[in-house]
């Protein structure tokens, strides 16, 4: 990567961690026109920057008001890109449910992760927030999902999790469909405890796992289909 693209995204995430919502605008345009993918300008830039101040929170460094200021201006970069992911996107590489389970109203890591994840190429289903264990079943049956993200953002409500999957396997779709759970007290041993497939630590981490699965998948169509 040259010099000045890391420059430029660079840009873009500290004008996401410094709430400055002019020179998000003006490092958007300034990388597109630059002839840095919007893919890049999002993945590279904008969402690092989400992410750099979701852990200056969790540390204690900045506050909720500084996050969800933060959320707001990251949908405004979006916004500003999404003319032009359109114009990028990939071919599709997999269907993913996602939804913040029941009793939790939170949004913003989820939102995050849906950007990233249709950047990338997937077709996203949000189911948005206070989600059922019957609505993600029904939604994962409907839409035939590769994939069902959970996201959890109080420990109160993380055990919900489990009720999902427990009515996911009850209803034969556990068998066709990953489970990645995420959200700020969800573990990579709580993950396994409740019989998830992977834990995303945040949206790259999620999406990397979500990539290899769905690489694994192919690759076992793929030899079916030869034996045939």
């Amino acid at each position: 990567m040259a010099s000045n693209e890391k420059q430029l995204l660079h840009d873009l995430s500290e004008s996401i961690v410094n709430l400055d919502a002019d020179r998000l605008r003006r490092s958007v345009e300034t990388a597109i026109s630059s002839g840095i993918s919007a893919y890049d300008a999002l993945m590279n830039g904008v969402a690092k920057g989400m992410d750099a101040i979701g852990k200056m929170y969790e540390n204690g460094d900045c506050f909720l008001p500084e996050l969800l200021a933060a959320g707001d201006l990251m949908k405004t970069g979006l916004q500003i890109l999404e003319p032009h992911l359109k114009a990028e996107k990939a071919e599709m590489s997999g269907r993913v449910i996602i939804g913040t389970v029941q009793g939790d109203l939170h949004d913003l890591g989820k939102n995050i992760v849906i950007a990233v994840l249709r950047s990338a190429g997937f077709e996203v289903y949000d189911l948005g927030v206070d989600v059922a264990s019957d609505r993600f079943v029904e939604k994962v049956r409907e839409e035939r999902g590769d994939i069902l993200a959970m996201s959890s953002l109080l420990t109160t409500t993380c055990p919900y999790m489990r009720q999902v999957i427990a009515a996911l396997t009850k209803t034969g779709i556990r068998k066709t469909a990953k489970v990645v759970i995420g959200g700020l007290p969800v573990t990579e041993d709580f993950a396994r405890e409740i019989g998830a497939d992977a834990y995303g630590k945040d949206a790259f981490d999620g999406l990397a796992k979500i990539k290899a699965f769905m690489k694994t998948r192919r690759i076992g169509i793929q030899a079916s289909e030869a034996r045939k």
